[in-house]
């Protein structure tokens, strides 16, 4: 059996190269999660040093990887917001008369924002009355209920630029899909 090698002018295949970084392509809530994710990967890693290499495990390590989890993946629902990678069916965007399409998107975005900010009044809610400490630190849990406000507050911001940018940008012929 043999391989045949593809010759290069035969391939449809290009890989598009991004080597060049800018700092204005990536929003504040970028940076901010990035710092958070990089937290809870060295996090994890005094957890699984302590355990498997010393023998005996941090204790606050592990409440502390869930709250960074929890921290990272509300603060990472802003990034998707912002860049429009949350879970959605455009097939039916793509199919349905423009002005029908526009209304639609309109119906979304409004309820994405009445969404994210009823979960921001919950959150500052649940916040305003949690006393408690967490089990293996004293620092409030409170304070993680204000992280995942920040979280909700930022999504919300977020939505409300890309409704105001949608509805902007929209043609009445067809709107441009998220």
């Amino acid at each position: 059996m043999t391989i045949d090698k593809w010759p290069a002018e035969a391939s449809d295949f290009q890989m598009e190269e991004d080597d060049t970084f800018e700092w204005r392509d990536y929003g504040i809530e970028d940076y901010a999660t990035l710092i958070v994710f990089w937290l809870l990967a060295l996090d994890v890693f005094m957890q699984f040093f302590s355990r498997y290499v010393l023998g005996n495990s941090i204790a606050w390590t592990e409440e502390m990887a869930r709250y960074l989890l929890v921290t990272v993946g509300f603060m990472g629902g802003s990034m998707a917001v912002r860049t429009g990678t949350h879970i959605s069916v455009e097939f039916f965007y793509r199919y349905m008369p423009g002005w029908m399409s526009r209304l639609l998107m309109t119906l979304v975005d409004i309820v994405s924002i009445a969404f994210f900010a009823t979960g921001a009044w919950i959150t500052w809610k649940l916040a305003d009355r949690t006393t408690a400490l967490m089990a293996s630190v004293d620092i409030p849990k409170s304070f993680l209920y204000y992280l995942v406000l920040l979280g909700f507050i930022l999504m919300l911001g977020r939505a409300i630029q890309i409704a105001i940018l949608r509805w902007r940008n929209c043609s009445s012929s067809h709107p441009d899909l998220p």
